[in-house]
């Protein structure tokens, strides 16, 4: 995996700047800052959910598991 160091950041910064404009880059830095913010929050959200899935799948065959130990010793003493 390739490796970015300082000089191509200060290299990227530069062009951009040059590119934007100065009075216009902080803006641009600011709306990308709330993008990744908000794919970070999604993808947040979306481990939450699925955390919450697995824990009631988690219970759920607990609960299985432990009915069929219960009906096989129901079944032992009868």
């Amino acid at each position: 995996m390739p490796q970015i160091g300082w000089f191509e950041i200060l290299i990227v910064v530069v062009i951009a700047v040059l590119v934007i404009g100065p009075k216009d880059f902080p803006i641009v830095l600011k709306k990308i800052g709330n993008w990744v913010g908000s794919v970070k929050s999604y993808f947040s959200e979306i481990q939450k959910s699925i955390s919450d899935v697995e824990s009631i799948v988690d219970d759920d065959t607990s609960i299985k598991s432990n009915n069929i130990t219960i009906n096989k010793n129901k079944k032992k003493d009868e």
